[in-house]
């Protein structure tokens, strides 16, 4: 683990504009530096890099934050991983905390997994390229399907070799522990204990995990026939790779996924290189396996849009089918794509240039209600028990889906396509969820114990939690936080009771704070309170804290927001002789900060008088009366005193 010393030291050594410049242009604009979002299309720059609060927000899609923040989104590292990638870039050292024995145990397995497929990876490629047979069979293979020695080279495709001890026997030899060779099954362990190569003669795929590193591979032989052979074998099940839970080519493929906001579906390591090489590059494969939830979730954090991608035979159709529900009941939307007839992804890609495949691809991709009309119309055309039995099949699809609104949507299509009642499919609809429903709550009450305990922990409320407050009052509660964000070291002129500002200066924070607890004020927005209440309690012991560094992904959102602004103020407007007064000018700052405070006593009044007023209408006690109308009257001389220090009319 990493301590948080540590930590805090990598994140204050990394310079947004260093790290954020490795992956996006960057221009200076004023103090800031801007370019094209990497996190959404645009044509505008709207990306902003602030070097002074080592920060970046993007104003068109809303994304912030700091270094580590931006490559766990871009490059969609773990913290951990963000801050070791930031370490190494910085030259810092880390320490690992003290770890259980366990702890180590299991982390140098894994490490070790990892050396010993990285050093078979390296192997398999040199054999490919340096090797008599490897470059007569292996890279003959490669080169006859189309690959260029720059894909060859970029998949980091290689060859082992058709001998059954080369690799383990090399592997040993170079020092590698022979139970990780075994437990990676890039070796099989004979009852005799001697070990042979599981690759035996294939060409070498090499899966990687998000970062990069390579956690197995896929394997293909030559041999035709199916009895002798597996066409394809993957590596098995390990510490470091498990087949459901990846993507083959997702490493190469995230950004533009990212970029172009939708990933496209295929099924094998070919299908994904060939369209690479063809331009194509938001694409991955299952590697030939059936597509899990894990697999979804994993595109889910990427894009919510989902092609399919399949060959137009029987088992192109099946295959494309078989996930379909998943997907949906994941909240992503998905479309299929039929490939004329006896292409697969691989070889079309390979026979179509990348303008020609991908407008192939936007043409004819068709979401799931008209791909399933389309074989409803043309399986059960005449036949009404085949096409009740499609119906259904349609209907138990909609309902899977979660959103409301994409369900009315599909529902209100498929009605359309099919010349069917809309509100019979409904009605059967409904039926399938409030089954679901009664399914779920009777499932959910047979561990009603595990439940409640889950429900003890209360979280920190969310920025876009639905709070039912005034309108103004939450706006003058954001620009409160927003001033101790931002401006918390500040010195500010005191301002008298009559709206005089004087020559004595208070730092801001301290201003805040005796003000708003001096006229018992409180924040009605549970976060913003929360935030008031971390500086407040900072304040005393001069430790303010670094929010836009906060472990709390609310708060820091809320901060990175507080302290970015869309616009910056031309330096050209001082060379035309025209001074315009900043915020953070002295003067400036200290009647912003009186008159928002003002105006935050003021909204409070406006709702104490009319809980009063409400509570005169209902009241029937006579000393109560009394007491509520001296009380509406005391808030209402107020509101006229601080009204007139604001400069505004108001009447009783």
């Amino acid at each position: 683990m990493i301590p948080k010393e540590t930590a805090q030291a990598i994140i204050e050594t990394a310079r947004i504009d260093e790290v954020v410049g490795e992956f996006v242009s960057l221009k200076k604009r004023g103090v800031n530096q801007i370019g094209l979002c990497p996190f959404h299309n645009e044509k505008t720059p709207s990306f902003n890099v602030n070097t002074a609060k080592n920060i970046f927000k993007c104003f068109g899609c809303g994304k912030g934050g700091d270094a580590v923040t931006f490559l766990m989104e871009h490059e969609h590292f773990t913290y951990p991983e963000a801050l070791r990638y930031l370490a190494k870039k910085y030259g810092i050292p880390i320490q690992e905390q003290e770890q259980t024995p366990e702890m180590i145990q299991q982390m140098n397995e894994r490490e070790g997994l990892f050396n010993v497929t990285e050093f078979a990876k390296n192997y398999f490629v040199d054999l490919l390229n340096n090797n008599d047979n490897g470059r007569a069979i292996g890279l003959s293979y490669f080169r006859e399907r189309g690959f260029t020695p720059v894909t060859i080279e970029k998949f980091q495709l290689g060859y082992c070799l058709d001998e059954w001890e080369n690799f383990s026997k090399t592997a040993i030899t170079k020092g590698y522990n022979v139970d990780y060779l075994v437990k990676s099954g890039l070796s099989v362990r004979k009852d005799d204990g001697t070990l042979f190569d599981r690759f035996k003669g294939r060409m070498m795929f090499p899966i990687h995990n998000l970062s990069g590193r390579t956690i197995g591979f896929g394997g293909r032989t030559l041999i035709t026939d199916k009895a002798k052979a597996a066409k394809y074998i993957n590596s098995p099940e390990s510490d470091i790779y498990s087949k459901s839970k990846v993507l083959y080519g997702l490493y190469f493929s995230k950004t533009a996924i990212v970029q172009q906001d939708a990933c496209l579906l295929v099924e094998g390591y070919t299908d994904v290189i060939s369209l690479h090489q063809a331009g194509v590059e938001n694409v991955v494969a299952t590697s030939g396996t059936a597509l899990t939830t894990d697999q979804i979730k994993l595109i889910a954090r990427y894009t919510k849009n989902i092609v399919m991608i399949y060959d137009s035979d029987d088992a192109g159709v099946k295959a494309s089918t078989r996930g379909l529900d998943m997907i949906l009941k994941e909240g992503l939307n998905v479309r299929i794509v039929m490939l004329p007839k006896g292409q697969d992804p691989d070889s079309f890609a390979r026979s179509n240039s990348s303008t020609e495949v991908r407008k192939f691809i936007e043409e004819n991709a068709i979401d799931f209600i008209r791909f399933k009309a389309n074989l409803l119309l043309k399986e059960a055309a005449g036949d009404p028990i085949k096409k009740a039995s499609l119906l259904k099949d349609i209907v138990n699809i909609i309902a899977i889906i979660p959103d409301e609104i994409s369900r009315s949507v599909y529902t209100t299509e498929c009605s359309r396509i099919l010349d069917f009642p809309e509100t019979v499919l409904i009605s059967e609809i409904n039926k399938i969820l409030r089954t679901n429903f009664k399914k779920q709550f009777t499932d959910s009450s047979a561990s009603s114990a595990a439940a409640n305990i889950d429900l003890v922990e209360t979280p920190v409320p969310s920025v876009e939690q639905p709070i039912d407050i005034n309108e103004q009052i939450a706006a003058v509660e954001r620009e409160i936080i927003r001033l101790l964000v931002n401006y918390h070291q500040s010195e500010i002129f005191i301002t008298d009771a009559e709206g005089v500002q004087t020559t004595e200066k208070v730092n801001l924070a301290h201003y805040i704070f005796n003000v708003i607890s001096n006229d018992e004020l409180t924040f009605e927005n549970p976060l913003y309170d929360l935030i008031f209440q971390m500086f407040s309690g900072s304040v005393e012991m001069e430790n303010i804290p670094s929010l836009h560094h906060h472990e709390n992904e609310n708060i820091k959102q809320l901060a990175i927001d507080l302290m970015t602004f869309p616009h910056n103020i031309s330096e050209n407007w001082q060379d035309k002789g025209v001074v315009i007064k900043k915020e953070q000018d002295e003067n400036k700052l200290s009647q912003i900060v009186w008159e928002c405070l003002l105006v935050f006593h003021l909204y409070k009044l406006e709702k104490k008088i009319d809980e009063q007023r409400e509570k005169l209408k209902t009241e029937i006690n006579q000393e109560n009366v009394l007491i509520s109308m001296a009380k509406l009257k005391e808030h209402l001389d107020l509101r006229v005193k601080i009204s007139n220090l604001l400069g505004r009319v108001v009447t009783k």
